[in-house]
């Protein structure tokens, strides 16, 4: 089994989530505080932590989504995002691993849809670190 990818020590920044979102458009980052908030509300276990000067959310050190706010847009990423079922096919990327939703302003998208990845992505970290 390969192992599970984990943010410790040196890897983490002590930055605040009011710090990061004063630097970023006022839309952007309303949009960005409202699936941060979903994601580290998801479950007991969950910890926020900074990492390459963006919010994460991790269980046990072991990240599972993220948000990131652009010039124009913000992701909502999975860091296993390949492996979710994508019923509606919003993920986007080509990466080994991570896969993310764009959200633009004044863009509809499924909420709904994105709900249910964070939410798998939750429970897909949680039987991550069971089987290790």
């Amino acid at each position: 089994m390969e192992p599970i990818l984990r943010f410790t020590g040196k890897d983490l920044q002590d930055i605040t989530f009011d710090e990061w979102l004063a630097s970023k458009p006022k839309e952007l980052g309303e949009m960005a505080t409202k699936w941060f908030n979903i994601m580290k509300t998801i479950g007991p276990e969950v910890q926020p932590i900074f990492h390459d000067n963006y919010p994460i959310v991790c269980i046990d050190e072991a990240p599972f989504a993220y948000v990131n706010v652009f010039s124009q847009h913000l992701n909502v990423g999975f860091f296993y995002g390949n492996e979710l079922f994508d019923e509606t096919e919003i993920l986007q990327g080509t990466g080994k691993k991570m896969r993310h939703v764009k959200i633009r302003p004044g863009e509809n998208v499924d909420e709904k849809a994105i709900f249910q990845l964070i939410e798998d992505a939750y429970h897909d970290m949680i039987n991550r670190i069971s089987r290790t």
